[in-house]
């Protein structure tokens, strides 16, 4: 099995306030626990958990069955501290759900910033349309997993 290069997804990586950001992270080994309602809507407490915290505004997100699609406008914290407290509580929440003890989430995350000027609706569009595209659904509001601020 190939080395982890987790470390890789650092380089060059800094975290500014005020700043766009779309993040993605899948479950360890790709495994499929958000197939299951309860444990993507844990997930979805989470999210909104971030905002609640200012530590960031959510625009779009999509929880597929074995990653995340997260698009934000960084608040308060370091893309470090927002991802690792999310990916904590989330672990602990479906932990204490019965979710069997180990890693719920791979090690790191990619993070892409956007530009201001970039056409943040169609990256909008691209994060929830994600269902449709893996032919989890047929309309993109059949899912029940997926939210933005442009509805």
């Amino acid at each position: 099995m190939p080395k982890a290069q987790s470390h890789l997804l650092r380089r060059g990586r800094c975290s500014q306030p005020g700043r766009l950001y779309l993040l993605t992270t899948t479950t360890h080994q790709r495994k499929p626990l958000f197939h299951d309602f309860a444990h993507a809507r844990m997930v979805v407490r989470q999210l909104r958990q971030s905002e609640q915290e200012k530590a960031c505004q959510s625009l779009a997100w999509v929880v597929m069955p074995d990653h995340l699609h997260w698009l934000i406008e960084l608040k308060t914290v370091t893309l470090g501290t927002l991802m690792r407290r999310f990916k904590s509580r989330c672990s602990l929440a479906l932990h204490r759900a019965g979710v069997e003890h180990g890693p719920i989430w791979q090690n790191g995350y990619q993070d892409r910033a956007l530009r201001r000027e970039e056409h943040v609706v169609r990256v909008a569009r691209y994060i929830v349309a994600n269902p449709l595209r893996a032919g989890l659904v047929n309309r993109v509001g059949d899912y029940p997993h997926w939210d933005t601020v442009w509805l």
